[in-house]
């Protein structure tokens, strides 16, 4: 189902926030290309933004408090029932803490990591908020893969502190890709060894019912895409944000596949 009520099993990624200089313009896109309506936070939280779609959560926005910053980026989040757990678990299989557990009001608990390859995560301990209320349907979170020049650190990482199985691609050849899938056998990603990767990070892509139409509407409202190219699993592209920060967006195959 795409609609979550609960936390999410341990690994999942189950939220998703991007820090960005000017949260007015970002709205702009952002409603633009997806249709979001927004939930501005007030002063004291930041001006937290909620991402909406049908009332239900999908992502925030938040001005981010560096106005130093150059560079931006779209956060993923790791669900855990136990913060202080997983914390530990990804300090003993090699990974760095980037910001010490928190309690975040009444919302859950997070934390940053950095694996051994030098990717950047949260870990959230939902509360009264569980991250993505929904997902898996056009304008909403589909996946989140890993793609790093250094993929065996990572792969062993992830392995250890979340449990995950790692499965080759048969639909890839050529690619070096591993699925992630949770003890349940429930694919929550994949690791993208890239070579030609300037560095390790996460990426975000987007379900969306038309791939076209959503780089038109990037392209009109300030951010770039390349031209949408078709592959096994649907017809994806990639769009830049006015500030840098990149995502995918995807949308089925006609026929069914994807």
């Amino acid at each position: 189902m795409s609609a979550v009520t609960t936390n999410q099993p341990l690994g999942t990624p189950t939220w998703i926030d991007l820090g960005i200089p000017d949260l007015d313009r970002a709205m702009a896109f952002y409603g633009s290309v997806f249709g979001w309506e927004f939930d501005v936070g007030p002063e004291e939280y930041g001006r937290y933004t909620m991402c909406l779609l049908g009332g239900k959560k999908v992502a925030a926005l938040m001005p981010n408090p560096d106005e130093n910053a150059t560079e931006f980026w779209w956060n993923v989040y790791l669900a855990t029932d136990d913060l202080d757990a997983t914390v530990a678990r990804s300090a003993a299989a090699g990974g760095t803490l980037l910001m010490e557990p928190m309690d975040i009001a009444d919302q859950g608990r997070m934390a940053m990591v950095r694996d051994p390859a030098g990717a950047q995560f949260g870990l959230w301990q939902g509360r009264a908020h569980v991250g993505c209320e929904l997902v898996n349907e056009p304008n909403t979170l589909l996946r989140n893969d890993l793609v790093t020049p250094n993929p065996g650190p990572a792969r062993e990482f992830y392995a250890a502190v979340f449990d995950f199985t790692l499965d080759g691609n048969a639909d890839l050849p050529g690619m070096d890709f591993t699925f992630l899938r949770r003890p349940d056998g429930h694919e929550i990603g994949g690791i993208v060894g890239d070579a030609a990767a300037s560095e390790s990070s996460w990426g975000t892509l987007f379900q969306v019912a038309d791939t076209d139409a959503a780089v038109a509407a990037a392209r009109a409202h300030g951010g770039a895409a390349d031209d949408p190219t078709d592959m096994v699993y649907g017809r994806t592209a990639d769009v830049t944000d006015p500030f840098g920060a990149k995502f995918t967006v995807g949308s089925p195959l006609p026929g069914g596949q994807g």
